[in-house]
């Protein structure tokens, strides 16, 4: 007759299996974390890709957009893709880091942490100088010229493009900044209009309205 474990047995064996199974689980672990951490930065995943983005090149394209010598048009169509490009630049950083939380830790990868904080702070110093630009213009997107002794309306720069900055920007009350472009753009002169007054080349004003 086949003898039967005692129940403290049972329990015995049952433990003993259940201990195996967690060295088991625990070797494998340790064993991937050893693998990890003989990784170089450049081995790890997304950090090749990071080594290529630098957030130090938009001082150039800066002093553009600041230029007031320039057609105020372009001068935004400039804050719009620096603005963009760094925002993706940041986003690349931040995406990359959150899938392989040990770009941010690990030796070796410092100048990665770096290269993202100069990104962050410059997407944010960028946003409120392009913010301040679009605001301004928002408020005043009129100006009146006065020739020949007539007095027209017209755009100070395309709406369109001013349209485009605020999407770009998308601050609380885009509804409104948008309602109030499309208000300026009722105001404005038909072009004909426009042409009659700048046929005359005596001189003229031009004042904000």
């Amino acid at each position: 007759m086949p003898r039967r474990l005692s129940v403290p047995t049972a329990a015995a064996a049952l433990l003993l299996l259940s201990a195996t199974g967690c060295v088991k689980e625990i070797s494998s672990d340790e064993r991937l974390d050893r693998e990890t951490q003989n990784l170089s930065a450049k081995e790890m995943p997304g950090a090749a890709e990071l080594e290529k983005i630098t957030c130090d090149d938009a001082t150039e394209a800066l002093a553009k957009a600041r230029n007031v010598n320039r057609p105020e048009t372009d001068r935004l169509v400039d804050y719009i893709e620096l603005y963009s490009s760094l925002r993706k630049r940041t986003a690349t950083f931040e995406e990359a880091m959150n899938r392989n939380p040990d770009l941010s830790y690990r030796e070796g990868t410092q100048h990665l942490v770096n290269a993202k904080d100069v990104c962050v702070q410059q997407t944010a110093d960028v946003r409120v100088e392009f913010e301040t630009y679009m605001r301004e213009l928002v408020g005043v997107p009129t100006v009146q010229e006065i020739k020949g002794g007539n007095t027209v309306t017209i755009a100070r720069l395309d709406f369109n493009t001013l349209r485009q900055a605020i999407e770009t920007l998308e601050p609380d009350d885009k509804e409104s900044l948008l309602n109030q472009v499309n208000a300026a753009e009722k105001r404005v002169a038909p072009p004909a209009a426009a042409e009659d007054s700048r046929a005359p080349a005596s001189g003229g004003r031009r004042r904000g309205r």
